[in-house]
């Protein structure tokens, strides 16, 4: 029993640590994800001025001029090329890691319902035969003893599972994956992107 208590008491540690570092690692690839998308944007608007000015002053300069002009135009757009790469890259890491916690705390909480399973399961067939032996001690009192059993009767595990996740619950709702948006996609639509809805959790 002791034995059992410790070795249930190392898996909960161990399921929280691990829990705790695929949050700060999901975390940490968020931030990196918002700023490679940040770097993105700003090269794109890079790419936009180069474009404007080879344009504009297209008749306004002198030859050394424009060269320059189309000289920064391709620095911008080689620029924009890597930072769109790792856009890019930084949104599929991020997701890989978002399905790898989602996988996780799925686990962690089908593992935690089968332990409060037990555990009210244990607790009610303890009561239960606890309650058998005073009967027999007790015949005056068996009705009362009996009120009893008919109480734990209708104790159903399932519902006590849901009671406790309907109270305790924070959504129904995974997070959604942060997705892709092209720069110039997003300019040409006049109407704004709704966010992608997310995918409920099976329990």
């Amino acid at each position: 029993m002791v034995s059992d208590v410790l070795t249930l008491g190392l898996l909960f540690s161990q399921i929280e640590l691990i829990m705790e570092a695929i949050h700060k690692n999901r975390n940490l690839q968020y931030k990196k994800t918002m700023e490679a998308k940040r770097l993105y944007e700003q090269r794109c608007r890079d790419k936009d001025e180069a474009e404007q000015a080879v344009h504009r002053n297209a008749n306004l300069v002198t030859q050394k001029q424009q060269e320059k002009l189309f000289l920064k135009l391709a620095q911008t757009k080689s620029a924009l090329e890597d930072s769109d790469r790792s856009y890019q890259q930084s949104v599929t890491t991020l997701e890989k890691i978002r399905e790898e916690w989602q996988k996780e705390h799925i686990k962690a909480c089908e593992f935690f319902e089968t332990q409060e399973c037990e555990r009210i399961n244990y607790f009610r067939n303890a009561l239960w035969l606890h309650v058998n032996q005073l009967s027999q001690d007790c015949v005056q009192n068996d009705e009362k003893y009996e009120e009893i059993r008919k109480s734990l009767e209708l104790c159903s595990i399932e519902k006590d599972i849901d009671f406790f996740v309907n109270l305790r619950k924070t959504g129904s709702l995974a997070p959604a994956p942060v997705v892709y948006e092209n720069y110039y996609n997003t300019q040409r639509n006049a109407t704004p992107v709704r966010s992608p809805v997310s995918v409920p959790i099976s329990r």
